[in-house]
Formats: C-alpha cells, sequence, structure tokens
C-alpha cells in the first residue's frame, strides 16, 4: 500500500536533518517512492522559534498503520529528538499523513493526520508529489484542499527533492 509522511525541522542543521531521515526511513521494511521539494515556512504555534523546512515522501510498504508509527518514532529517536515543549522547536519531526484510504482512530495515531488539510506547510510538498490522492474524510484530492486552504502564512520553496535524496 502507499502512503505519505511529512516531514520537518527547525534546529541545527535543517537540511541535513532532512536528508538523515529520508535516509533512515530508507533502511526500514518500507521503500521511499518519491520526495517533494523542500520549503521554508514559518512556524505557527509557537512563533517565537526559527523557521522550519518541510517537506513530504510518498512511501510502498506492506506495514499496518501503527507498525509506520512506530518507525517514524524511532527514527526521530535515533536522531535525538527531544519532546520537551509541546509545538516548540526540533531537529525532526515526522507525521503519518496518508495510508491509501485507511480511516483510523485510536489513542496513538488518527489516520488521515488530523490537521494536514489545514496547513500549508504540509499540503504544499505533499501536491507536489501526491496531488490526487484522495482525503478518506473529506472526500477532496491534496490539490482541492489546497486551493481551498485557508491558511495563508508564509510558505516558500527553498530547494529541490535532489538536494535530499539523489536516489529517489
Amino acid at each position: 500500500m502507499h502512503g505519505y509522511i511529512g516531514l520537518g525541522s527547525n534546529l541545527g542543521d535543517r537540511l541535513q536533518n532532512l536528508k538523515e531521515a529520508v535516509s533512515l526511513l530508507g533502511e526500514c521494511p518500507l521503500v521511499v517512492r518519491r520526495c517533494s521539494s523542500v520549503y521554508r515556512s514559518e512556524a505557527l504555534d509557537m512563533a517565537e522559534q526559527p523557521d522550519f523546512f518541510n517537506m513530504a515522501i510518498g512511501l510502498q510498504t506492506d506495514l499496518p498503520p501503527l507498525s509506520l508509527l512506530e518507525i517514524c518514532l524511532e527514527v526521530e529517536r535515533k536522531m535525538g529528538r527531544k519532546r520537551i515543549v509541546a509545538k516548540g522547536p526540533r531537529n525532526i519531526d515526522l507525521d503519518l499523513l496518508l495510508l491509501e484510504d485507511r480511516i483510523l482512530k485510536s489513542d496513538r495515531l488518527i489516520l488521515p493526520h488530523p490537521r494536514m488539510h489545514l496547513r500549508r506547510f504540509v499540503l504544499l510538498p505533499l501536491d507536489e508529489i501526491g496531488a490526487q490522492q484522495m482525503h478518506p474524510v473529506l472526500q477532496k484530492t491534496v490539490h482541492v484542499l489546497l486551493q481551498e486552504s485557508k491558511d495563508f502564512s508564509r510558505v516558500e520553496w527553498y530547494c529541490d527533492a535532489r538536494q535530499v535524496a539523489a536516489n529517489i
């Protein structure tokens, strides 16, 4: 099955952090099929922090959703992520956004990601690699969600996918 993960970083060498996360994901039992460009975005919920670098990856896997969540959390742990302040600065953040048409609500994971349709920093990179992917709850494509977005925060193209993953 195919799915999408959103990646973000606003501490340290943000581009290198994204590269490392994509590389570590590539060592897991999933195949990274596509990488979006990297976008620079302003922090939203806690504005007094550095800008984020954001991107999205498309993947192929046979793993169930909770196993994919564990992979994301393990990559964050390997990279030294510390969850000190909610919405605070972080060297890496991995969010499982979509997994085909799966809808899941548990205490550990909600699919599709419950706020993805509200965030340009998620929708822009996702639109680049999965514009026609359907949001299984809202029944709209990623492209339509981006067009209808009421989020007008600053999100700027920074560099193309080859800067992060040359072999994708």
